[in-house]
C-alpha cells in the first residue's frame, strides 16, 4: 500500500529543492538526485555550458542517452538468450524424436 507523499529536500548544483515523494520511494529519489547532481556538477565543471537551466537540460539529455543505450543493450542480450534457448529447445526436440 502506498503511503501519502512526504516532502523531501534534495540539493542540485548547490540549490535546495523540496519535492513530494512517497515514503517507500525516498531512498531511490535521494539516489537519483545524487546521480543527477553529480552529472550536473561534471557538466558545469567542463566550463563549456553556462547557466543552471542549460546544465540541467544537458544532464537530462546525457542521462536519457545512457538509459536508452542500456535498454538497447538489455534488449539485445535478451534476444540473444531467447535465440539460444530456442536453439536448445529445437535441438532437444530433434534428439527425442
Amino acid at each position: 500500500m502506498s503511503s501519502s507523499p512526504r516532502n523531501i529536500s534534495v540539493t542540485l548544483l548547490g540549490k535546495e529543492y523540496v519535492v513530494a515523494c512517497p515514503a517507500e520511494a525516498e531512498e531511490e529519489l535521494l539516489k537519483a538526485a545524487a546521480y543527477l547532481d553529480k552529472k550536473m556538477q561534471a557538466i558545469r565543471a567542463g566550463g563549456r555550458i553556462i547557466g543552471s537551466e542549460k546544465v540541467a537540460v544537458m544532464a537530462a539529455l546525457n542521462i536519457t542517452y545512457e538509459l536508452q543505450s542500456n535498454l538497447a543493450a538489455e534488449r539485445a542480450e535478451t534476444n540473444s538468450r531467447l535465440n539460444h534457448l530456442s536453439q536448445l529447445i529445437d535441438q532437444t526436440l530433434a534428439d527425442n524424436q
